[in-house]
Order: C-alpha cells, then sequence, then structure tokens
C-alpha cells in the first residue's frame, strides 16, 4: 500500500509540473499573439520558473527516497537541464530580450512538456502495476 501512495503523490507533483509549463507556454503563446505585453509576460513566467525548478527536483529526490531507481534515471536529465540553466543564469526570461528569443523559449518549454507527459505515462503505469500486485 505505501507503493500505491508514493506513486501517487509522484503523479500529482507531475501535474503540478505538467500545469506550471502549460502556463509558461500559454503566457508565451499569448505574448506571441499579442494579447499581453512583454513585461507581465516574462514577470509571470519568471515568478514560477523556481517553483517549477523546486518541484521538479522535490520529485527526483522523492524518487531516490522511496527507491524508485528508473524513474529517478529518467527526472535526472530533466534536473541535470534545470540546474545548468540556473548555474548560467539563464533560467529567468528578460523582458528587453524576450522577442529575441521567444521560439527558442517556446520550443524549452515544449520540449519540457512532452517530457513530463512521458514521464506521466511511466508513472501511471507503475501505479497500475504496483497496484495489481
Amino acid at each position: 500500500m505505501g507503493d500505491l501512495f508514493a506513486w501517487l503523490i509522484s503523479f500529482f507533483l507531475l501535474i503540478a509540473l505538467l500545469v506550471l509549463v502549460t502556463y509558461q507556454l500559454m503566457c508565451l503563446a499569448d505574448l506571441e499573439f499579442d494579447y499581453i505585453n512583454p513585461y507581465d509576460s516574462s514577470s509571470r513566467i519568471n515568478v514560477l520558473v523556481l517553483p517549477e525548478f523546486a518541484t521538479q527536483a522535490a520529485l527526483c529526490f522523492f524518487y531516490l527516497v522511496t527507491q524508485h531507481w528508473i524513474m529517478a534515471l529518467f527526472c535526472a536529465p530533466y534536473l541535470f537541464f534545470n540546474i545548468r540553466l540556473y548555474r548560467r543564469r539563464r533560467h529567468l526570461i528578460d523582458v528587453t530580450e524576450i522577442f529575441n528569443q521567444l521560439h527558442w523559449e517556446k520550443k524549452q518549454r515544449l520540449v519540457k512538456f512532452f517530457y513530463l507527459v512521458f514521464t506521466l505515462f511511466l508513472s501511471v503505469f507503475w501505479m497500475i502495476y504496483s497496484s495489481l500486485e
């Protein structure tokens, strides 16, 4: 029963990450279609970047603590990418350069989105597998 509870926590953390990345994508799409100004868009996204990084690090740490090694290995590249962005100080969106970086930022978040969806499907698979045991 404890393993099923661990997968449920993992599921909700992944849903939270998907919501954060989806909101960032929506802000970038609104900026692209000129529904929102660059300052508002970048400030909305920049507020969510560190909670996204922290949630993803907590998820990876959670997988390590609960000894789900395969899922921890799947989360490691995403965590490494976030740490690399943070250490290079490229994790925040600059208001003055947002239109020049719009294509890259959207592509980056789309890759994150699909990576999280893949991880969510793996998590649901392992949750169903552990509940059948």
